[in-house]
C-alpha cells in the first residue's frame, strides 16, 4: 500500500513538474508575424536604395532609347535612298542596321542583368539589417517563432501572436507614420 501511494505521489509530483516546465515554456515562447515588405519600405535606407534604382534604371533607358532612335532614323534614310543604291551598297546598309539592331537587343539584355545586380547589391544589406531587428527583437521578446504576413507570403492564417512591426520599427530608429494601403504598395523583391 505505501509502495502504491509513493509510486502515485512520485507520479503527480513528475506530472506537476513537467506539466508546469511547459506551461512555462509556452508563456516565454510566444508566436509573432510582421509584414517584411512593410518594414522594408518604410526604412529610410530602402527609400534611397529605390530611388537609386529608378536614377539607374533611367539612364538606361535613356541610353535604350537613344540607339532606338538612330536604328529608326537609318532605317529610314535606307528606305528613301535604297531605289537608288547599288546592290553591294543595299547589302552593306542592310547588315549595318541588323548589326545595329543586335547592338540593340544585346543592351537590353544586358541592362535587365545589370539592373538585377545592382538592386540585389542595393538591397541585400538592407534586407539583411531588417533581419537582424527582427532576429533581436524575436530574442529580447522571447519570440519563438516570426512569420512573414506580406501579401503574398504562405501565411494563409495567422495564429494568436503579436505583430512585430512596432518593436522592429522602434529598434530600427523608425518614426511611427502611417502604413501604406496594400493596393498602393510597390512590389518588394523576394527575400532570399
Amino acid at each position: 500500500m505505501k509502495k502504491a501511494i509513493l509510486k502515485i505521489t512520485l507520479a503527480t509530483f513528475t506530472f506537476m513538474c513537467f506539466g508546469f516546465a511547459g506551461a512555462n515554456a509556452q508563456q516565454s515562447h510566444k508566436l509573432g508575424y510582421i509584414d517584411f515588405q512593410e518594414l522594408m519600405q518604410q526604412m529610410p535606407e530602402y527609400k534611397k536604395a529605390n530611388s537609386d534604382m529608378e536614377a539607374y534604371g533611367k539612364q538606361l533607358e535613356d541610353e535604350l532609347r537613344k540607339m532606338s532612335s538612330e536604328l529608326e532614323k537609318k532605317g529610314e534614310e535606307y528606305q528613301k535612298q535604297e531605289p537608288k543604291m547599288a546592290d553591294a551598297i543595299k547589302e552593306m546598309k542592310q547588315k549595318e542596321l541588323r548589326d545595329m539592331q543586335a547592338r540593340i537587343q544585346s543592351f537590353q539584355q544586358s541592362a535587365q542583368q545589370d539592373v538585377r545586380k545592382k538592386e540585389e547589391s542595393l538591397l541585400k544589406p538592407i534586407i539583411e539589417k531588417a533581419k537582424k531587428a527582427i532576429g533581436d527583437v524575436s530574442k529580447e521578446n522571447n519570440f519563438y517563432y516570426v512569420f512573414d504576413s506580406s501579401p503574398g507570403s504562405p501565411i494563409l492564417f495567422k495564429p494568436e501572436s503579436e505583430d512585430m512591426m512596432g518593436l522592429v520599427k522602434k529598434k530600427l530608429l523608425i518614426s511611427d507614420s502611417p502604413a501604406m494601403p496594400p493596393a498602393a504598395r510597390p512590389s518588394a523583391p523576394q527575400q532570399k
